[in-house]
């Protein structure tokens, strides 16, 4: 690697149904989009310089896999449930970082990791 340094990411989520993925999308990270670039995209701030987005492109649908990492993991795993979502998987690494996964209707992995309690 060189010794450039990263700020910030722009993170692509293909789908086949817009409508379907907006809605899963809102409900796994409690919010409405921050802006709708067109009418196929929709985008959301994770964080300052970091955006995550849907993208309808059937072609490619299901292939994406990102993990966030957050500050309070079970907070956010609590209140997805509240949301009506449920994760797919849940891991424990030897070195106590834990991995939450969740799988959207088309198939992409979209994971949440943190520090074991």
């Amino acid at each position: 690697m060189t010794n450039t340094t990263y700020r910030d990411l722009f993170a692509g989520i293909p789908v086949a149904d817009y409508a379907a993925a907006l809605e899963w999308y809102q409900r796994l990270l409690g919010a409405a989009p921050a802006f709708f670039p067109n009418e196929i995209e929709a985008v959301w701030q994770l964080a300052e310089h970091r955006f995550v987005y849907i993208v309808q492109q059937p072609e490619h649908a299901g292939h994406a896999r990102l993990t966030v990492f957050v500050d309070d993991l079970d907070a956010l795993v609590a209140q997805a449930a509240d949301r009506g979502l449920d994760p797919v998987t849940r891991e424990t690494y030897a070195n106590d970082v834990r991995k939450i996964t969740y799988r959207d209707p088309d198939g992409n992995e979209i994971g949440f990791g943190g520090a074991a309690l």
